[in-house]
């Protein structure tokens, strides 16, 4: 079939969707089931902005898909809306520090939001930008709240100076002021953060659990109402997209991704109602299109890490006897055939432990008798997925080639 027949096809057909936006990731609904306790925690501690005090900083952290972003945005919305019919100058700017990993680049999209613009993506020395974010917020007498989203990422890839500058920021300011709302992803996020940071940023805390299935279907059920047409969702679809969710940590944004990708399946194959089939056929889809981005966005000594785990595993050691010990001798002739500097063996074992919190590999720690104790390394994923984002980068390529 051709690429006109395709398309003169699906424009012919009518879509089982009335609004698939619903579904996207950085949709907010009106109403966010399961999350009452969270949002109110959250509307209390920022509602001092509505009578000119400044908010305590609040550090938000659960697993992926529990509602912390959603929530987080949710209520500064109302925030903002109820602010402006006040009269009070109030405004926030959102981050995701997954995408922005360095200071500079965390910096610039700070003052992006909050109006500051035409500073350059790169060039400037980031206290030269810190300082213009100072001088702009200050001149405006206003309250300005800043989300950093996956937070960790910029702590893992950058360090903590421009989070240290950012918790005090205060003490530059004369007429404005400053809150925080940090989010994570990572349960261990604590450990990496200076003491005096922690103990700024985390004036208030919010846990988020995982969502159990019945929540997840809850969830699934109200945005399908929103997503689709009336009766072309198969009620057996959602619940065992639910059930399906609710197995990997309880995370709701899997399951709207595994509906949305169902539905462009029906789309796509003409049929006329989401089943269960479209379900686990869109979990086949979601699961390669996740490991794939996962990797390709992964820090570089992680990468690296995992490039030594994909070699050990295609040396032959794929039957469960790839230790540490193993590992970090591939990972150094790794770096000294790619020019970059090893880490320590302690930052190994971090990053190894960071790359089964994502599910990527599972490393149980087992005893070796009179020679200690070692991870034992399995891969959880396809490794053709993983050698695939590899394979598209010539460094990791060349690597890759001299297993074969």
């Amino acid at each position: 079939m051709s690429v006109d027949e395709i398309f003169d096809k699906l424009l012919s057909s009518e879509s089982i969707f009335k609004n698939k936006r619903v579904l996207s990731h950085d949709y907010v609904p009106e109403i966010l089931p399961h999350r009452e306790k969270e949002i109110q925690k959250l509307a209390y501690i920022l509602a001092t902005a509505l009578k000119g005090g400044k908010p305590s900083n609040v550090f938000m952290y659960g697993k992926t898909g529990t509602g912390k972003t959603a929530v987080a945005r949710y209520v500064l919305k109302k925030l903002s809306e109820k602010g402006e019919r006040l009269g009070l100058d109030l405004s926030y700017a959102y981050v995701n520090c997954r995408y922005r990993k360095t200071n500079y680049r965390v910096l610039i999209k700070i003052c992006d939001e909050i109006g500051c613009v035409g500073l350059p993506e790169t060039g400037l020395p980031t206290d030269a930008i810190f300082d213009k974010l100072i001088k702009y917020i200050d001149m405006r007498e206003k309250l300005v709240i800043i989300i950093l989203d996956e937070l960790d990422w910029l702590v893992k890839t950058s360090g903590d100076d421009v989070l240290y500058q950012l918790t005090r920021i205060n003490n530059e300011l004369e007429r404005s002021q400053v809150s925080l709302i940090g989010i994570t992803n990572d349960l261990k996020f604590r450990e990496y953060l200076d003491s005096r940071v922690l103990s700024s940023l985390s004036e208030e805390s919010i846990v988020f659990s995982p969502y159990n299935a019945q929540q997840i279907y809850d969830i699934l059920k109200q945005r399908a109402e929103m997503a689709f047409r009336d009766q072309v969702v198969d009620d057996s679809a959602l619940r065992l997209a639910a059930a399906i969710a609710a197995q990997e940590h309880g995370d709701a944004r899997r399951a709207i991704d595994l509906l949305r990708v169902a539905g462009e399946i029906v789309d796509r194959n003409g049929d006329s109602k989401l089943l269960e089939k479209h379900i686990l056929m869109a979990k086949d889809e979601v699961e390669k299109d996740i490991i794939e981005m996962t990797v390709s966005e992964l820090p570089l000594q992680e990468q690296l890490i995992l490039l030594a785990i994909v070699k050990a595993h295609s040396n032959g050691n794929g039957s469960g006897k790839i230790t540490t010990g193993v590992v970090k001798n591939i990972y150094e002739e790794i770096c000294h055939e790619l020019g970059y500097k090893p880490v320590t063996l302690r930052r190994i074992n971090d990053i190894i432990s960071d790359l089964e919190m994502l599910g990527i590999i599972s490393a149980p720690v087992v005893s070796l008798g009179r020679y200690g104790r070692t991870k034992l390394i399995h891969m959880e994923v396809p490794i053709k997925s993983i050698m695939k984002v590899f394979e598209r980068e010539e460094k990791f390529s060349i690597v890759l080639a001299k297993n074969k």
